[in-house]
């Protein structure tokens, strides 16, 4: 099928998620034929470097043949299998077990769907489902921060706090109360240094626990960096003034690890790089590096102990996906374990990161830049025009580059945790041309 026949179709019966579907009409589609590495080609031919790893997800880059060789190998030895009334199968129960050995400490249950929207829905009714098991069925809402993405199924975009994620869906809905997102360079006040800006955050978290009533919050959700509300780093000391805080009032804390998991901030979690000690982490994108779509909900045993008496009281668990676990995605997961180890994925995002940040650092000084920000590899440039960051989207894809604007404002950058550093080097080269675009327009 060439490309033209190719656009032909997609305009005629695509139905395109997070997209401005009237202008695609007009535009049509940009149609990837394959990859490799940190590399993308188009149907015409062109070549791209990924700077974004996909959507955050592919850590171990386009055709892993590890990674196509564990999904054939299970294809042909058990090519579907499910969870549903006790029922269990090898890759599940060994990734289940080797993700437990790997998480933060105190957590050390594992519940599998398939993307990081179910993965956050669960966490929502574990939460709910906790509680009611204790005898405080009361606990019902769920703090979340404003410029956070947590996914888009009903609780999970209720749980977003982007304005575009809500708007024609009858969104968010009543259980969710936003807070102040932790962005220091929009949010501080005239004069504010980054302590007072992080105690007035948790006071007003104080103040709204005790406007709601602790006894009627179940939990508070945040990702350590948020992601595509902007690839927003917390200020110093954020999550060690407010875990305090949840923890006084017995609030659980939800980790929305589903970008910054698998070593994105240079630690396997963004919770350790950060200091969340969270009660449940919930993670996807890189567990199968974008190979196979799988999500896992982790929580700690003081979490769990109060479900599984509450099953037996009900007679079951009443919650779960024909996917959740799916073996071929499990035996991919294990292989993207297995090559973290061998490979010392970590070492190397430790080794180049610094590279990465150092040149996100000189694109900063850009004056059309308000804030250049990121930790280990994802970072983001907040323009200080917010229509620039689109215009910079588009005017890098002109020099062989896919980048993103996300939160309205800021050109977001992920690349693969593989990336070398010379293919460091040319990423922000080519961003840096993009820029003289910009100027030259």
């Amino acid at each position: 099928m060439t490309a033209t026949t190719l656009e032909a179709a997609d305009r005629a019966h695509a139905f395109h998620p997070q997209t401005n579907l009237a202008r695609h009409a007009e535009t049509g589609p940009f149609v990837i034929a394959r990859g490799a590495g940190v590399w993308l080609e188009d149907a015409d031919g062109r070549r791209f470097l990924d700077g974004m790893a996909g959507l955050w997800c592919v850590g171990l880059g386009y055709g892993e043949p590890r990674l196509v060789e564990a999904a054939r190998r299970q294809l042909e030895t058990l090519s579907y299998g499910h969870g549903f009334g006790g029922r269990a199968h090898a890759p599940g129960i060994r990734l289940a077990e080797e993700l437990a050995a790997l998480l933060p400490e105190g957590l050390t249950r594992v519940f599998f769907a398939s993307s990081g929207s179910e993965a956050n829905d669960t966490a929502v009714k574990l939460a709910w489902y906790h509680w009611v098991a204790r005898g405080e069925p009361e606990r019902t809402r769920i703090l979340a921060r404003r410029r956070a993405y947590h996914g888009v199924t009903i609780a999970a975009a209720s749980l977003t706090g982007l304005p575009m994620m809500h708007g024609g869906f009858h969104l968010p809905r009543p259980f969710v109360h936003h807070l102040t997102a932790p962005h220091r360079v929009q949010q501080a006040r005239d004069g504010e240094t980054e302590a007072e800006f992080t105690a007035r955050l948790a006071a007003e978290l104080e103040e709204t626990i005790d406007r709601l009533g602790a006894s009627t919050i179940a939990a508070f959700i945040a990702e350590p960096v948020i992601g595509a509300g902007g690839v927003i780093v917390p200020p110093e000391g954020y999550f060690a003034a407010i875990r305090p805080i949840l923890r006084r009032h017995g609030i659980l804390l939800i980790a929305d690890e589903v970008i910054t998991g698998f070593g994105r901030l240079g630690p396997m979690w963004g919770s350790t790089a950060l200091g969340l000690a969270p009660d449940i982490l919930t993670c996807a994108k890189m567990l199968t590096s974008g190979y196979q779509p799988l999500s896992a909900v982790c929580v700690s045993d003081a979490v769990f102990a109060p479900i599984l008496e509450e099953s037996g009281r009900r007679g079951g668990f009443g919650h779960g996906f024909t996917y959740s676990g799916h073996p071929v995605a499990c035996a991919v997961a294990r292989e993207v374990l297995a090559l973290f180890a061998e490979r010392d994925i970590l070492g190397h995002v430790a080794a180049v990161a610094p590279r990465f940040q150092r040149g996100l650092a000189q694109l900063g000084q850009s004056p059309r830049v308000r804030e250049a920000r990121g930790l280990g590899l994802v970072g983001g440039l907040e323009m200080r025009a917010p229509a620039d960051a689109a215009r910079l989207e588009a005017a890098a894809r002109a020099e062989g580059l896919i980048v993103r604007a996300v939160g309205g404002d800021t050109v977001a950058l992920c690349p693969p945790l593989v990336i070398t550093p010379a293919e460091i080097d040319d990423m922000l080269d080519r961003l840096a041309r993009a820029f003289d675009r910009l100027d030259d327009a």
